[in-house]
């Protein structure tokens, strides 16, 4: 469903694919059990390939999943709960991060461990990069209550509301319309 305009610059993709791992209002989910969560994890190089997960597994990333996609609301004006913050806390993930040096490259996170603390330790880690080089709050998510599919705000301004001006701002600036003419009746 992306547009070349909504897709995040590096690795800050893969943070907006594993929130856009469920399609809201089109599609299916893509995590739907721990066979499928592990495979869509190994596609993008996040998980060793004789890793196992479990139903817990799955159940820990979909609760990330979501608090990221609250997050990205939150960065579309919209209030962050205090439960997503525990979230994110207390689930995020248990992985332990070690700081690697480069020649010729800037330093990174790695994440160290195994399993899916391992898998949500690099995009926790990814989130911490996009922090540092001011990128992490252009991804926002789609605040149309049927949509919230995850983007990146490519507007020079960071102002962009809408996952999709033609869709999501339509239905948003005809349901203010409505509204405005049944004020006035």
């Amino acid at each position: 469903m992306a547009h070349e305009h909504q897709i995040a610059p590096g690795r800050l993709e893969l943070v907006r694919e594993f929130v856009n791992s469920i399609d809201i209002e089109h599609g299916p989910e893509e995590l739907t059990d721990p066979k499928a969560l592990g495979a869509w994890l190994r596609k993008r190089d996040l998980l060793a390939a004789n890793v196992k997960l479990t139903q817990p597994d799955l159940d820990r990333a979909i609760a990330v999943r979501e608090a990221l996609r609250a997050v990205l609301l939150a960065h579309n004006g919209q209030e962050l709960e205090p439960a997503t913050i525990r979230t994110l806390n207390d689930v995020g993930c248990d992985a332990p991060f070690k700081l690697r040096f480069h020649e010729d490259a800037d330093p990174e996170l790695v994440t160290q461990g195994e399993g899916v603390d391992k898998a949500l330790g690099s995009l926790m880690g990814i989130v911490a990069a996009s922090i540092a080089d001011d990128t992490w709050e252009r991804l926002k998510a789609c605040p149309w209550h049927t949509c919230l599919w995850a983007f990146y705000d490519n507007s020079k301004n960071r102002s962009g509301t809408w996952c999709s001006m033609e869709e999501c701002g339509n239905r948003a600036k005809a349901k203010a319309y409505r509204e405005r003419q049944k004020l006035k009746a």
